[in-house]
């Protein structure tokens, strides 16, 4: 599933419950890391041609303390509101100020900055993001990292691994700067 992204995100009322049953399972806490997401428009195909909800198209620029990367993604179904997985592509950028240069010559321009904090937690083979977003709150994101034949497989061993943890979560959402963005 090289290329291909499966992730469910959900809003976080207590993170603490949630980190102390990752624990409990064994899952080490990572580095928290501060990122700047700045999601971008394309000249030749407006990503918000079918509605904030319904984006299918983001193209991102991301710095944080480690460097930076840019990453398109395509949710699929394209145009439906509710997404299964994305056509995910990913690479890091040696010089983010020319990258930069570089879409703005050619007409791209920045939609929404998602300024977020993240600590990301692994377990066998689904990544556990907490992400305290500026101006949305506190949210957690789980990320299928192993190996499944297709996305409803790591779909549903996503659901089954909510499940074990027994921890409420709130209501789910696809992506902040689509909150952002409303």
């Amino acid at each position: 599933m090289k290329y291909t992204e499966v992730e469910l995100k959900y809003a976080l009322d207590d993170p603490a419950s949630l980190k102390a049953k990752l624990a409990e399972l064994g899952a080490k806490p990572g580095t928290e890391t501060h990122q700047i997401d700045v999601y971008y428009n394309a000249p030749h195909k407006d990503f918000l041609a079918h509605g904030r909800h319904n984006i299918s198209e983001w193209l991102r620029i991301r710095t944080e303390q480690t460097g930076s990367s840019v990453n398109f993604k395509r949710w699929h179904p394209v145009g439906a509101p509710l997404k299964t997985h994305a056509d995910e592509y990913e690479s890091t950028i040696a010089d983010v100020e020319a990258v930069r240069l570089l879409l703005e010559a050619l007409d791209f321009k920045p939609i929404v900055t998602v300024d977020k904090r993240r600590e990301a937690w692994l377990l066998t083979d689904i990544e556990v993001a907490f992400d305290t977003v500026e101006g949305l709150g506190s949210f957690v994101e789980f990320e299928f990292k192993g190996d499944a034949e297709n996305e409803k497989e790591a779909t549903a061993r996503l659901h089954e691994f909510i499940n074990v943890l027994g921890v409420p979560l709130g209501e789910r959402n696809y992506g902040y700067p689509h909150m952002l963005l409303d």
